[in-house]
């Protein structure tokens, strides 16, 4: 009979555990993410699953394959932290267990294995990373039907298979190396890239993280002259974790540009979903106001363009006068790569965009999936395009807006959600009374994923729970002026403030 993971079982050497763990939060919305190990103060290791466990997620993803009668035939790779190819095999060895033909493509960016179910017409895919966690954490982006993820519905659906120990084992597993996939990936991006019409000066800043051997090679294949910033993989980050979302990460890459005189940096995630950019002047240019640029781009070269944008987006993608003028239409949806991936496909949108820097183009541009080289290829299009701008020229353009970066308080699984429905219903009691938020009358209060509160100005805030981490999300931002913007920040910040299950965050404005 299979054993049930046991979500409370403790021990401190979770490598050499026989029984599988796996705690059920760990499940996500759109992907798996769980706290491997981390060492405590009194020499104790806090788990949330162990390699039992990831063999267990193996089975129950093979069984779920098996029910949904999708063909049996999955491609797995893993990142560069150190225990990632561990973790890759026991979860290689449910997959076998469970029936499943494996297509072992090893060291890998997440886009790399979507790129591969085209690649090697395997329609699964189950990749091993923890994206920009810290070290410690792991995790499975996986699929049954490219270029699309798994989201809700499929998640649950898998959840309850491993955590009931419902999976069942078949004969048949078999294991294929397919070390060939990263070149033939490089030389698509390399394709799709074409050459440059006028030199650039790029800075590659990849954080020591997997993108440090992909995304250089394919930059310099355009004949960009590259700076490799922190290219040398090493698990350990010993600069800063791989995150073009954090602005630890964003200065770093402002001082390399005007150090080195460059036209632009381009920074890379830990596994190469995402992309963020610093001008030639060495301003941080948040991810949504790239996209707003990019939209710009491919709506001169696509009539009557679709873009799919995240609630944490800037209000541009609708008041932006050249999107306007040239027909383009916004369909703003929920934040997370898998849902705005499908949605994009839905509409038959030519690219989607997400604040944390998960872009997706779809044919011709791209394959449909999130990819950080697509999304720099895009950039150094877009400057191609514009052969008497810079990058701070093109920036200059849009129209001013005071934007924060993502802000993220510490907020426990179990409870995120639950108090994110609190903060709806406790602005949705304010706007009903006339009591305004940041000084300004509510007009509207957008419940999609989270609550993004609209003020008279246009002002906004948005409060959210993170899909893939135990935080909240906290964005926002103002077409009228900075103190509008601080002042909603302030206004939301205050009322989490009266939750005591709600910490420290990440970063503040």
């Amino acid at each position: 009979m299979p054993r049930s993971p046991r979500a409370d079982l403790a021990f401190n050497t979770p490598e050499y555990a026989t029984e599988p763990l796996v705690k059920p939060t760990g499940f996500r919305e759109y992907d798996a993410r769980w706290l491997h190990f981390r060492e405590e103060e009194d020499g104790s290791v806090t788990s949330e699953i162990n390699l039992p466990g990831v063999r267990a997620l193996g089975l129950g993803l093979g069984t779920y394959l098996h029910e949904r009668g999708v063909r049996p035939e999955v491609v797995t790779g893993h990142d560069y932290r150190a225990y990632s190819p561990a973790i890759q095999n026991a979860l290689i060895a449910g997959l076998l267990a469970s029936g499943c033909t494996v297509h072992d493509i090893g060291l890998a960016l997440s886009p790399t294995a979507y790129f591969a179910q085209f690649d090697l017409d395997a329609p699964a895919v189950a990749m091993v990373t923890a994206s920009h966690n810290d070290n410690g954490w792991t995790g499975v982006k996986m699929g049954c039907d490219a270029p699309l993820t798994f989201g809700p519905d499929e998640m649950s659906a898998l959840r309850d298979i491993v955590l009931e120990g419902r999976w069942k084992e078949r004969a048949g597993g078999r294991l294929i190396h397919a070390p060939g996939v990263r070149e033939h990936y490089i030389a698509d991006l390399v394709r799709r890239g074409g050459r440059l019409s006028r030199p650039l000066k790029v800075v590659c800043a990849c954080g020591n993280g997997t993108a440090s051997v992909f995304a250089p090679q394919v930059l310099r294949a355009m004949g960009a002259e590259v700076i490799e910033l922190h290219c040398a993989p090493d698990w350990t980050f010993p600069n800063y974790n791989p995150n073009p979302e954090d602005m630890e990460m964003l200065h770093d890459m402002a001082r390399a540009v005007k150090a080195h005189g460059a036209d632009l940096a381009l920074g890379f995630d830990g596994d190469g979903d995402r992309c963020g950019v610093v001008d030639n002047e060495g301003n941080e240019i948040f991810a949504d106001k790239i996209g707003v640029m990019i939209a710009r781009d491919l709506a001169r070269r696509f009539e009557n363009a679709k873009f799919v944008v995240d609630v944490k987006s800037t209000g541009l993608f609708n008041t932006d006068p050249v999107l306007r003028e040239l027909g383009a239409k916004t369909d703003y949806y929920k934040t997370g790569h898998s849902y705005i991936k499908r949605r994009t496909t839905e509409l038959g949108a030519i690219a989607g965009f997400e604040k944390s820097g998960h872009f997706f183009f779809r044919p011709p541009v791209g394959l449909g999936y999130d990819d950080g080289i697509v999304s720099a290829i895009a950039v150094l299009h877009m400057l191609d395009h514009n052969p008497d701008k810079s990058m701070a020229d093109l920036y200059r353009d849009l129209p001013r807006t005071w934007g924060t970066p993502t802000m993220s308080p510490h907020c426990p699984d179990e409870e995120k959600y639950d108090l994110i429905e609190k903060v709806i219903a406790h602005y949705r009691a304010r706007m009903e009374r006339g009591e305004p938020a940041g000084g300004q009358r509510i007009v509207d209060l957008i419940t999609v994923n989270g609550v993004r509160i609209v003020l008279e100005d246009g002002t906004w805030g948005l409060a959210r729970a993170s899909s893939n981490k135990p935080e909240l999300v906290v964005v926002a931002e103002s077409p009228a002026s900075e103190e509008a913007m601080r002042a909603i920040v302030r206004d939301i910040q205050d009322h989490l403030a009266t939750y005591e299950n709600v910490g420290e965050y990440n970063q503040t404005i």
